[in-house]
């Protein structure tokens, strides 16, 4: 018999009756209400499929059509680095662990060394892609900014141009003009052939909550179908203002968006890959700002075991949000969020380094994060009961009143037990902590950000793609 067993801590929400309720209750609101598509070109496509289920811009979706949907898009979807290496996979259940990426679309970049605040640039999309490239917890680099020095025409191009030359890892693309959705696609490939054999892009859409499906959403999916391209889509629903009051009206209604644009995905193109989840927030009607709340928290973990049971890979919330920069208000929303998203069946959490309700990029939350990633990581794995592990040899050969400073077990394991520790801060006792000057944890954590981002270094081909992707971009223009 084996007798080995691994202890591993995991969190659920929904009872299997709950998730039928909810699945219900979204083909309801998609039957009854619809959504609104506002694009010509994609109302089409839906009438030819589906008749006389329109009232002018509002498409009513019956379940045979969820139900269809569900069954062609890909239960996982492999995900590759720009070199062609695989690095991980999506889907399955969301039975591996979860993925971070840093990024989201700030216009404000906190420098690390004066906490001054300054317009996001095209300098500042090298450097977060950089600091991506070289924190091991991360798995990938979102879009970590939007350029503000230039008011040129392709200049989000340009900052996707600064991300795949200043890493490898696997890219999240927000690009909000459809135009140049177009140009930042045409780039990539001209640098690096065809993207869909082993894709390393992933670009990312919204709906406009609650239930629109806007212009330039569909138009930049066509785009993505067109080729074979995994995607991202995401609902952003604040309680009490685009969302219901309630987390179980939330949930549906996003839900419901979810479903919406996975049809429309399938319907032009049977297959597709889609990558589904939601940001649920509250809107803070005192301070006017959207915050992340243990409840919206919930509903985060509660779409994912929907997109479990619907055999969809998922994307949620990744904890950037309303901190002042790595400080305690941050560490909390940081811990609560990644710690559920690992402990539940979150499968990708790509938005992780922005403050003040994600408009400011912070390199140093960004290195926090990274420890928190790491020992959550450490925390979810849990631990082995066996023979070997529960060392009944090493207790009967210490004995009562002994020490197993030197036993062969601690002796064997103790690497592996010490890197469980904080690589960011080292452990004092009183007294060394006052021989070293009493030092703050926040100046420790600054200076080993300093630290880490003078070892950057940038990949072997950065100048290459820079002067072949700028040379592409003068002639477009």
């Amino acid at each position: 018999m084996n007798t080995s067993q691994q202890v591993q801590p995991r969190l659920s929400l929904l009872t299997q009756d709950q998730i039928e309720r909810v699945h219900s209750n979204t083909l309801q609101v998609l039957s009854t209400t619809g959504i609104r598509v506002d694009s010509p070109h994609a109302r089409s496509i839906f009438t030819k499929a589906m008749g006389n289920s329109s009232n002018g811009n509002i498409i009513r979706i019956p379940a045979e059509f969820v139900e269809q949907a569900l069954k062609t898009v890909p239960s996982s979807i492999d995900i590759y680095n720009r070199r062609g290496q695989k690095v991980f996979s999506l889907g399955n259940d969301q039975i591996s662990e979860t993925r971070f990426g840093i990024g989201v679309t700030n216009i404000w970049y906190e420098e690390p060394q004066s906490n001054e605040i300054k317009h996001f640039s095209r300098k500042h999309v090298g450097l977060a892609s950089q600091l991506g490239q070289t924190l091991d917890n991360f798995d990938l680099v979102s879009t970590p900014g939007i350029i503000q020095d230039d008011s040129g025409d392709d200049r989000e191009v340009i900052a996707a141009l600064e991300m795949v030359a200043n890493t490898t890892k696997p890219l999240v693309l927000l690009i909000s003009e459809t135009s140049q959705f177009e140009q930042t696609l045409e780039l990539l490939e001209h640098l690096n052939g065809d993207l869909s054999s082993k894709p390393f892009i992933i670009p990312y859409f919204n709906p406009i909550t609650p239930l629109v499906l806007n212009e330039d959403t569909t138009d930049k999916l066509f785009s993505t179908i067109e080729r074979d391209l995994p995607f991202i889509f995401s609902s952003y629903g604040m309680y009490g203002a685009t969302a219901p009051i309630t987390a179980s009206a939330t949930l549906v209604m996003l839900n419901a968006e979810l479903l919406a644009g996975l049809v429309f995905a399938q319907l032009v193109k049977a297959g597709t890959p889609a990558i589904l989840g939601s940001l649920p927030s509250v809107f803070e009607m005192k301070n006017m700002i959207s915050t992340y709340t243990p409840q919206t928290m919930q509903v985060n973990l509660a779409c994912a075991e929907m997109m479990a049971h619907y055999g969809i890979p998922h994307c949620g919330t990744s904890g950037s949000g309303s901190g002042w920069g790595p400080d305690l208000l941050a560490s909390g929303a940081l811990w609560l969020n990644h710690l559920t998203s690992s402990l539940g069946r979150v499968g990708l959490a790509p938005f992780v380094g922005g403050n003040f309700d994600s408009l400011v990029f912070s390199p140093a939350t960004v290195v926090y994060s990274n420890e928190v990633i790491r020992q959550i990581r450490q925390f979810s794995r849990g631990f082995s009961i066996d023979a070997e592990t529960m060392g009944l040899d090493d207790i009967q050969a210490v004995g009562p009143g002994g020490s197993f400073l030197m036993s062969e077990q601690t002796l064997a394991l103790y690497r592996e037990i010490h890197e469980q520790h904080s690589h960011v801060w080292q452990g004092f006792s009183l007294d060394n902590w006052r021989s070293q000057g009493s030092p703050r944890a926040s100046d420790v954590l600054r200076d080993h950000v300093l630290d880490v981002m003078a070892s950057m270094q940038v990949p072997d081909d950065h100048d290459a793609l820079i002067e072949r992707g700028e040379a592409f971009l003068y002639k477009k223009r």
